[in-house]
């Protein structure tokens, strides 16, 4: 079977939450940023000037990401607000770009790399060992919520394939045993396991 099937975002995270007038099962609770969150928006706003507001679209959803995981409806109707801009302007941006996600999902966002340079390099090997340590397929989050498995296209380092991120964490080189060790490692330190960019091949060689 061959490893490059049409990636079908629709059927994972990425699905638009369409923002509809009827009433959209999709909205979710009532957003609102938190304290914290607030007080760094308005800071971000301030790099743009007034008639240039829509430009802070991306750090401003990425701000909703952080706080509750994935990006509702009633979310981005939030963000709307208080850009000034309209519900579909901001649909229009979250629908476009891959790393923002409408439904929920795990903790740790386990992201495969599956284009030419680490399908070649045995990314697909590296998928097979994450969904046998998981129980999860592509595109499924566990039973805990802790660990989500999504396939995605080119992560720019061709160099280091095969490649996965954690969250904002890279791991390069990765071999299937280093993957299996990553979530075990993942379950008993948390967050402290994922230390920023790991270059497992330099480690292989010394």
């Amino acid at each position: 079977m061959s490893f490059h099937p049409k990636m079908a975002y629709d059927a994972t995270f990425h699905k638009s939450a369409r923002l509809l007038d009827d009433g959209d099962k999709n909205t979710g609770p009532p957003f609102v940023y938190t304290a914290e969150n607030r007080a760094r928006f308005d800071e971000i706003i301030k790099r743009y000037p007034d008639d240039r507001r829509r430009s802070a679209v991306l750090p401003a959803l990425y701000l909703v990401q952080y706080q509750q995981g994935y990006i509702s409806a009633s979310s981005m109707r939030h963000v709307a607000e208080l850009l000034g801009i309209s519900r579909a302007d901001v649909e229009d941006v979250v629908s476009f770009y891959t790393m923002f996600y409408t439904r929920p999902l795990g903790k740790f966002v386990l992201q495969v790399c599956r284009t030419l340079s680490c399908a070649l390099n045995g990314a697909e090997r590296v998928t097979e060992a994450l969904t046998a340590k998981l129980g999860i397929k592509p595109g499924e989050t566990d039973k805990t919520g802790t660990f989500t498995l999504i396939e995605v296209e080119c992560l720019g380092a061709c160099d280091r394939a095969p490649v996965m991120m954690v969250n904002d964490a890279w791991h390069e080189g990765l071999n299937p045993e280093d993957a299996a060790t990553l979530v075990d490692d993942i379950r008993s330190r948390g967050e402290g396991a994922l230390s920023g960019c790991h270059h497992l091949i330099e480690r292989a060689k010394g």
